[in-house]
């Protein structure tokens, strides 16, 4: 099974290609191996987008047919670039009638760090805001809520808990509001892959024409049509 992978949810995004091998057919016993893992350069996923898909399937000798299924970032991040891959994914899931595992980025990062339990993940949001997403880690990831607040309402709320963060400045911020901070390597789609994979094989996809991105804030569009 290939597997493809896209994250443009953030300043940069990247693309993964993956194989899992089905151990006579069960799909507990599949081993996942990462084929490659290409960057993405912010501000032009559009242009890149399908040329590095195209290359990335080149360079294993595979054509667009081979792919089983897709992992997608569905959200939260840039809403131009959210829109871009998502357009992408939904495209060619829709030409290949494959299955779309759509991952969220808060719950990558999550699933990144070594606690268990109910755990607490945050990204710098920028206006002085953060997504924030509370999960209970054990066999599988259960979203218990996620949502945008205010820096300092994050600070004050989470305050003596465990988060975990990828941002370097956000995570040194909340050491200093007395948080204890599990710092992990900023997820890329090559994580992405790995939770989509599991997402398929445990039936948890949706269709092409019902992918959608997990904004969590809405955008400056909306805002100012509400106060016009």
């Amino acid at each position: 099974m290939i597997l493809l992978a896209a994250d443009t949810s953030g300043k940069n995004g990247s693309l993964a290609l993956a194989r899992i091998h089905d151990a006579q057919g069960r799909p507990q016993s599949a081993t996942f191996e990462i084929l490659d893992l290409v960057p993405l350069e912010g501000g032009t996923f559009s242009a890149q987008l399908v040329p590095q898909i195209s290359g990335l399937l080149t360079k294993r000798g595979l054509k667009k047919q081979d792919i089983s299924g897709f992992a997608v970032v569905s959200g939260p991040g840039s809403f131009t670039g959210l829109r871009v891959g998502l357009a992408a994914i939904k495209a060619l899931a829709e030409i290949l009638y494959k299955p779309i595992a759509a991952v969220s980025r808060l719950e990558a990062v999550a699933r990144s760090g070594l606690v268990h339990g109910r755990v607490v993940s945050a990204i710098d949001a920028g206006r002085g805001e953060v997504y924030v997403g509370e999960y209970e880690l054990g066999s599988r990831a259960m979203l218990l809520k996620q949502r945008l607040v205010g820096t300092e309402e994050f600070f004050e709320e989470y305050r003596g808990q465990t988060i975990v963060v990828f941002d370097p400045a956000l995570a040194d911020a909340a050491h200093t509001h007395a948080m204890r901070v599990e710092q992990v390597p900023e997820p890329h789609a090559d994580v992405i892959a790995r939770l989509g994979c599991e997402k398929i094989q445990s039936g948890e996809t949706i269709p092409a024409d019902e992918l959608e991105a997990n904004y969590i804030r809405r955008s400056d569009a909306e805002i100012f049509a509400k106060h016009s």
